[in-house]
């Protein structure tokens, strides 16, 4: 399979595409192609049986796609545990060395990484790391946006996005972290964070792909 499907079927993934269709848009945003590139790959996934497709409301991936997508995810996220954890990338500076690497690494490596890595089971963003013939299971949280003023709550995951990544590190913003909601902004305003009495403003957009428990 070439890297270029393979990206589209992660892309699919994190769209939700194991749970509801994805649309055509969704994917040009996503990947930042084109419209027609768009079509033209889908129409080979669905050749190669990796999507199904619903007219007038998008595509969701088979369970080959799904096979195929938790692979790629299982090999992305592996490299991203070691970047961080053996040769000191921020958890912000992974995500495209991951992009890169994941394309070229066969089973029997990723084996090996996996083995030397002590078999991890999340990667820095705090996202499930499948094992080898796994299928990837992501366990479903609210997003910050979900909960209420004075909730307590504990970060346990954010999507893999370099720009997210970005600004949640220019806040210092970390997996584990505990904080309470102070206010909630109208309108999709930002929302107020306290943590050891220093308080900070995460953008809706932003809280909409951090993923909580309540601590």
């Amino acid at each position: 399979m070439t890297p270029n499907k393979e990206d589209y079927l992660k892309m699919i993934y994190e769209l939700g595409g194991t749970t509801k269709k994805v649309t055509n848009k969704e994917l040009v945003a996503g990947l930042k192609v084109s419209a027609a590139s768009v079509s033209e790959m889908v129409t080979k996934l669905l050749k190669g049986g990796f999507v199904e497709h619903v007219p007038y409301q998008g595509i969701q991936l088979t369970q080959q796609g799904l096979q195929k997508a938790s692979a790629l995810v299982r090999k992305h996220r592996l490299w991203e545990v070691f970047l961080v954890s053996h040769l000191g990338y921020a958890w912000n500076e992974v995500h495209e060395e991951a992009e890169v690497l994941e394309h070229v690494t066969s089973v029997e490596l990723a084996r090996k990484l996996d083995q030397y890595l002590n078999f991890p089971t999340v990667c820095p963003h705090g996202g499930m790391i499948p094992t080898e013939k796994g299928i990837i299971d992501e366990k479903i949280l609210p997003n910050l946006v979900d909960k209420q003023v004075y909730d307590v709550i504990k970060i346990k995951r954010v999507a893999d996005e370099k720009e997210l990544l970005d600004y949640l590190a220019s806040l210092e913003v970390n997996i584990g972290d505990v904080y309470k909601i102070m206010d909630i902004g109208a309108y999709e305003g930002p929302i107020i964070l306290e943590s050891e009495g220093k308080q900070l403003a995460i953008s809706y957009k932003a809280a909409m792909n951090i993923f909580i428990e309540i601590a």
